[in-house]
C-alpha cells in the first residue's frame, strides 16, 4: 500500500504518483487515466485511445436511450 499527498494545483487539486508507480502503468506526462469505482474501492488503469473511443460511443448511446435503459433495469 502505498501513500500519497493531495496538493494545489492551478485551482485544483492533484496527486503526484511516484515513479515506481508510472513505470508500472506505463505512462508519463500527458497520458491519460480511467479512475474506475469498484466495489473495494477506486482504481486508476491507463486510458488508451480504443478504449477512450469506446467510452464515448457508450456515453452517447446511453444518453440517447435513457429511458429505455431505465426500463430495462426494472
Amino acid at each position: 500500500m502505498r501513500e500519497v499527498i493531495v496538493t494545489t494545483v492551478g485551482n485544483s487539486l492533484g496527486v503526484a504518483l511516484p515513479e515506481d508507480v508510472l513505470a508500472k502503468l506505463k505512462v508519463g506526462e500527458g497520458d491519460r487515466l480511467l479512475v474506475v469505482e469498484t466495489a473495494t474501492g477506486v482504481e486508476l488503469s491507463v486510458c488508451d485511445a480504443e478504449v477512450a473511443g469506446q467510452l464515448a460511443v457508450a456515453k452517447e448511446f446511453m444518453g440517447k436511450y435513457r429511458n429505455v435503459l431505465r426500463r430495462l433495469a426494472e
